[in-house]
């Protein structure tokens, strides 16, 4: 979801105890925004077809809750990113957190499901590049 990750200020740096400690919020935004999503890729077509109309008075029943689904997956992607936590992939609910190991800025790297952070990778590796959080930086 986020853009380039070069152009990304890290404003905030994160221990592993703070980011630890967001998991039970990150569930819940991503939870929603995924639901939200969901909504959307569902009515889409129908969406579609009610443009299409809409020059000509038509018109659609699942535009309201279609709306309601837009809101919700913005508000919970803006709460998450006012946490200054970085969406990778909200279909997988992949999230990182900017961190400074041995005075570089590296990603913590957590996704929907796993209960605690386990793993980092550098800021152009991604996910592929998963390492385990070393043993004494826990």
């Amino acid at each position: 979801m986020a853009s380039h990750d070069e152009d990304i200020s890290h404003d905030r740096l994160f221990t592993i105890a703070e980011a630890t400690a967001l998991l039970p919020q990150l569930e819940t935004f991503l939870t929603k925004a995924k639901n939200g999503r969901t909504v959307l890729l569902h009515t889409k077509e129908e969406i579609t077809k009610a443009c299409a109309k809409a020059q000509f008075g038509g018109g659609s029943v699942v535009g309201p809750r279609y709306i309601s689904a837009l809101e919700d997956l913005h508000e919970n992607l803006q709460k998450i990113q006012e946490l200054g936590v970085i969406v990778k992939d909200l279909e997988m609910g992949l999230c990182d957190f900017p961190y400074l190991l041995d005075g570089r800025i590296v990603y913590l790297c957590w996704k929907l499901g796993e209960d605690k952070i386990e793993w980092w990778h550098e800021i152009t590796t991604g996910f592929s590049g998963r390492q385990a959080i070393p043993k004494d930086a826990r």
